[in-house]
């Protein structure tokens, strides 16, 4: 394997598929059925088709790029990642992923020709949420988990719904695959960590053991608006002070409780957003993580409960809307146990660790054995546009990636 090579390629690759979605402000936007996800899409399909892969689509947008072996019954190794990104995000997450699995299925075919199994890689529709408030839709969709009663209620910002976007995109529409496979033999997502501890103790590969709990709200304050001048403050119904109150009240008992918990509030807009006129209506997300199923429920259950006597003591009514519930998750031990001999066969340093981000691999892990390998992050950024990993680390994953692959996919005894 030219080392050299590779790693001029996986950056190469990575640098082409953020052309599509490069936001003129910074960074990468490419949010579900929207044009730039779609070109991202059908510019992967060229590619794959380029480096000799069959490649089709399932109705709910995900592609998928097959290497395929003689016998269909003995199931396919799947790997990949998500295509879709935040607002202005960075080239790596997800991306880097999708163009490992092109690169590995590409260097396979070359080398070994025709697998024992079929090998594909997927560019997975959607996994962020940053479009609709709906996470997952890609994986959630092949394990057959997705939430389709929730598809026809939801809009994005500007009013589009769930169904009205995926239609337009083409999808939906039963033009396509069922989504939902059951041939799956194992599932390996490869991710830059979005976190700073490989980097920092200058190690080039995470074994992911387990990825964390986590919980999503959108919480409303809703109280009455009227004149900033006239309105005395004890006669107030004021949604943004009590939202405020929630917030601090939060992140103070999230402070207390300490590592491994983290709790965020990302997002707020208040109505009528007018400087002289007090908030009628506020509304903050709210995200909470932790590795422990019940700590993490405990947490939230106290959290909603000081945000219901804070709206009772300020006169304002609460509205919660669970939009994630995403249970902690072991990932596979053999195939954790499998990644790591790979490591010390090819000389590079690991680390088992846990993830603080949600992953498709959480989603997947449900259904079929999967793991999740990840590649350093500078500095630890990620949904930003300085998120950057250097180009031996990704060529290190790539390498790791394709041993993996080749033992599940060649080596028949290997499941």
């Amino acid at each position: 394997m030219n080392i050299p090579v590779l790693q001029q390629q996986v950056e190469e690759w990575v640098h082409w598929l953020a052309a599509y979605g490069a936001d003129p402000a910074g960074g990468v936007t490419r949010l579900l059925y929207t044009a730039s996800w779609a070109e991202a899409q059908q510019a992967l399909e060229q590619k794959m088709k380029e480096n000799g892969l069959d490649t089709y689509y399932d109705e709910a947008g995900n592609l998928y790029g097959r290497l395929a072996s003689a016998d269909a019954e003995e199931g396919t190794i799947l790997t990949g990642s998500h295509v879709d990104t935040v607002k202005r995000g960075g080239k790596y997450d997800g991306a880097f992923g999708i163009v490992a699995g092109l690169l590995a299925l590409r260097y396979l075919k070359e080398n070994y020709g025709p697998p024992a199994r079929n090998i594909e890689m997927v560019s997975l529709c959607e996994e962020e949420g940053s479009r609709f408030p709906l996470t997952f839709w890609g994986s959630t969709n092949i394990t057959g988990t997705a939430p389709f009663h929730k598809i026809k209620q939801i809009r994005d910002e500007k009013g589009i719904s769930f169904v009205e976007a995926m239609n337009e995109a083409g999808f939906g529409l039963g033009r396509y695959r069922n989504p939902r496979r059951e041939d799956i033999v194992s599932f390996i997502e490869l991710h830059i960590e979005q976190g700073a501890i490989l980097e920092r103790e200058s190690i080039p590969i995470g074994i992911v053991e387990q990825i964390v709990g986590q919980k999503r709200y959108s919480i409303s304050c809703i109280g009455e608006a009227n004149h900033a001048g006239t309105t005395p403050m004890a006669w107030r119904a004021d949604a943004l002070r009590g939202a405020s109150e929630m917030i601090v009240a939060i992140m103070d008992a999230a402070d207390r409780v300490g590592a491994p918990l983290v709790a965020t509030a990302g997002k707020i807009e208040a109505e009528p957003n007018v400087s002289n006129v007090i908030p009628n209506k506020t509304t903050f997300t709210l995200d909470i993580r932790h590795p422990q199923g019940d700590a993490l429920d405990a947490f939230c259950e106290a959290s909603i409960a000081a945000c219901d006597t804070i709206a009772r003591n300020r006169g304002l009514r609460l509205q919660v809307e669970k939009q994630l519930d995403a249970r902690p998750i072991d990932m596979d031990a053999a195939l954790a146990r499998r990644i790591e001999a790979i490591c010390r066969e090819q000389g590079l340093s690991y680390k088992r660790m846990p993830s603080g981000a949600g992953h498709d691999a959480q989603i997947m892990a449900g259904q079929y054995p999967s793991s999740l390998i990840f590649v350093p992050s500078h500095r630890g950024l990620s949904h930003h546009p300085a998120e950057y990993t250097a180009e031996k680390d990704l060529a290190a994953g790539v390498r790791v990636l394709i041993q993996l692959l080749y033992e599940l996919g060649y080596e028949k005894e290997a499941k």
